[in-house]
């Protein structure tokens, strides 16, 4: 099963953009960054900007910019801004007269939540500033 990279792609694109400062920056120059298609940055963008991190202008002088500063962008927000579901997915709907089945369910819900809640304790910890530090100082 591969893991979802959009937590990945966001941090790097927002670094990306906190590194251009208050200049727009075209979806193709940020697709060149991160080897992948301009749509499937446009997509990211796109909720990278519903979640009210970075702003977008079209048109021939368009572009995308942070809408907030690095260290006023958490990585708990970009997070949620781009990760969508759980960490695992239960499965169907098992039987309900096997010992097991009957109470799996629940159980892995309580996990899913303490797992959550850790991955979001620990994302919050950080800011974008904290990754560009990192960037300039490797």
């Amino acid at each position: 099963m591969a893991a979802n990279s959009q937590f990945a792609m966001a941090i790097h694109v927002l670094t990306l953009l906190a590194r251009s400062g208050a200049a727009a920056v075209k979806s193709e120059y940020i697709a060149g960054s991160v080897n992948t298609n301009a749509v499937v940055i446009r997509r990211l963008l796109s909720q990278l900007n519903q979640a009210g991190l970075v702003a977008s202008q079209t048109g021939a002088f368009g572009g995308t910019r942070l809408a907030k500063t690095p260290d006023a962008i958490n990585l708990v927000d970009v997070y949620k801004a781009v990760c969508c579901g759980e960490v695992f997915a239960l499965h169907g709907s098992p039987n309900q007269d096997c010992p097991v089945g009957k109470n799996i369910e629940a159980i892995l819900c309580n996990l899913q939540k303490e797992i959550d809640s850790s991955v979001t304790a620990a994302l919050a910890r950080y800011t974008l500033a904290d990754v560009m530090e990192s960037v300039e100082q490797a």
